[in-house]
């Protein structure tokens, strides 16, 4: 019952297409009711929670496919490609974003490591979790949500308790079948996702796998293989996505491709399109005018 209450409270408060602010730092509506096949994307740290419809994430060839039965945790920036595929007026896509705040969720993740170990005993398992989990929405995230949502039809509640709502619902996710993912990303040994942070924030300076392994005290080799059981791509090929992926979406918003090109470090667009095209299947200007898509939820 209280998943159709999410639903009503989002059906209720937007009635277009579109995503909507809740009032909530990082808590936003979406609704889509038209079907848009796959594009580059970049999932950046957050909750993509669904109570109708369908969205579709592809990772390094692996196909995530999360309805209202799942809720997606995406716990470190990924270069995913990104889609409603069964979209409709008749179905439409519904659902909650949630940015995950660095601050509250390494807080919540060191102290939970401190204070209740048998809690994170899932995240002791000898293989790294993927830095995109799919989660089976359980009672103790499902009333946190909702809890969260009541606030947004009064500025004042959202104002005094919307921080405090927040935290409850990332301590649910963290207790859940994500929680692994979310407590390698944000808690203790999270080397990796640090790593994918100092990359994702200098796109345009020339970053190597050196540099990136230095900054979180690695070697080269163990970064290789632990980046590779994290995000199912060595750093070379999640560098070269990354890159690409922000391009294209820069692209796809009307920005110049060789301004694009140069602001995710290329110094040659013929290079940039070279790689472009061996992605993407067509050239970057072939591809803008297939794909322009200014703040759709499609890709989120």
């Amino acid at each position: 019952m209280s998943k159709e209450q999410i639903k009503q409270i989002i059906d209720n408060y937007i009635v277009e297409d579109g995503m909507v602010e809740t009032g909530v730092r990082g808590v936003k509506l979406f609704r889509m009711t038209s079907s848009v096949r796959c594009a580059p994307a970049v999932y950046e740290p957050s909750i993509i929670a669904i109570v109708s419809g369908a969205k579709e994430a592809i990772l390094d060839g692996y196909r995530y496919m999360y309805d209202s039965s799942q809720y997606l945790c995406c716990s470190m920036s990924m270069p995913v490609e990104a889609g409603t595929p069964t979209a409709s007026p008749d179905n439409p896509l519904i659902g909650v974003y949630v940015s995950l705040d660095t601050k509250v969720m390494t807080e919540l993740s060191i102290e939970m490591h401190s204070r209740a170990t048998g809690i994170l005993r899932q995240s002791q398992s000898t293989s790294l979790p993927l830095g995109l989990a799919l989660s089976h929405w359980d009672d103790a995230f499902t009333e946190a949500l909702l809890r969260l949502l009541f606030l947004i039809d009064n500025p004042v509640d959202t104002s005094i308790l919307g921080e405090n709502r927040l935290r409850e619902l990332y301590y649910a996710l963290l207790k859940g079948e994500s929680g692994a993912s979310a407590q390698r990303a944000f808690g203790v040994g999270n080397e990796i996702a640090q790593s994918i942070e100092y990359l994702s924030t200098r796109l345009d300076e020339v970053i190597t796998i050196e540099d990136m392994a230095k900054h979180v005290g690695m070697s080269r080799a163990v970064l290789h293989r632990k980046f590779k059981q994290a995000t199912s791509m060595s750093p070379i090929q999640f560098v070269k996505s990354m890159r690409l992926n922000t391009a294209a979406m820069k692209i796809a918003t009307g920005m110049n491709v060789n301004t694009a090109a140069m602001q995710v470090g290329y110094a040659s667009s013929s290079q940039f399109s070279r790689e472009f095209k061996r992605l993407y299947g067509s050239s970057p200007k072939q591809w803008t005018s297939e794909h322009r898509h200014l703040d759709n939820p499609a890709y989120s």
